[in-house]
């Protein structure tokens, strides 16, 4: 558990800064925030991960469904949860064996790449009761422990109009992060200081959410996602640098 609350100035900004931009590009395209954040949190403040990471990946995903909420294709939402709760459960047991140490880095380093590879190859599956359910369990094995919960959802609805692709992820993500929050709690590695060091990022969020709302248009057809893939991969190969 980290001596302080907070960390020092410096990294905080640098993590403020992280959590503005991450929450245009998760509001813009449905999905970015957590490949952007848990890298750069990790290598600036390593023992607040991955508590905080999920804690405002919540308040983002909540805030970016509200208000996009009309575009949600709400029928998907109940398979692709409960695969969320199962994958969160699954998670929720490994990370007490990870939080705190060396391995968590490592395991960020890796599922950042990993899920920039998954939405670079472009792979399409059609949306089923199962593919949703998978989907869900695979996305919340991957949020619990590193707050990267998208990308298995956000491929699934790559081919979906793009609103509605974004509004749904950003429905998964909110529920999932949740979900994530709950399931650490209970395996008790979710501490004061991770909750306090969200608190102070959060009211980010909602500024960042307005200023989204004039690039909507522009940006609907997922320009931004290039720039935040490079920008996520720079983070997680220099995390993974460090922590060999």
């Amino acid at each position: 558990m980290p001596e302080t609350l907070l960390p020092e100035f410096g990294p905080w900004v640098i993590c403020a800064v992280t959590v503005f931009f991450g929450t245009l590009v998760q509001r813009l395209s449905g999905a970015g925030y957590g490949m952007f954040a848990a890298p750069v949190m990790a290598l600036v403040a390593p023992e607040w991960v991955p508590g905080t990471v999920l804690l405002v990946g919540f308040v983002i995903g909540s805030g970016a469904m509200l208000n996009t909420r009309g575009s949600v294709q709400w029928k998907d939402l109940p398979p692709g949860f409960a695969g969320r709760i199962l994958g969160a459960g699954i998670a929720a047991y490994i990370a007490t064996a990870v939080v705190g140490t060396d391995a968590l880095a490592i395991i960020v380093g890796f599922i950042v790449l990993f899920a920039v590879v998954l939405t670079l190859l472009g792979l399409s599956f059609p949306i089923t009761t199962g593919s949703l359910f998978v989907a869900g369990a695979v996305g919340g094995i991957m949020g619990t422990l590193t707050g990267i919960g998208a990308p298995p959802m956000a491929i699934l609805y790559s081919k979906v109009e793009t609103r509605r692709s974004a509004a749904t992820q950003n429905a998964f993500y909110g529920f999932g992060t949740l979900v994530a929050i709950i399931a650490l709690s209970i395996a008790g590695v979710l501490t004061l200081a991770q909750v306090a060091f969200a608190a102070t990022l959060a009211p980010l969020v909602p500024i960042a959410l307005w200023v989204s709302k004039p690039l909507a248009v522009r940006f609907e057809r997922g320009a931004i996602r290039p720039w935040a893939l490079g920008l996520a991969t720079c983070s997680a190969l220099a995390l993974l640098w460090r922590s060999f």
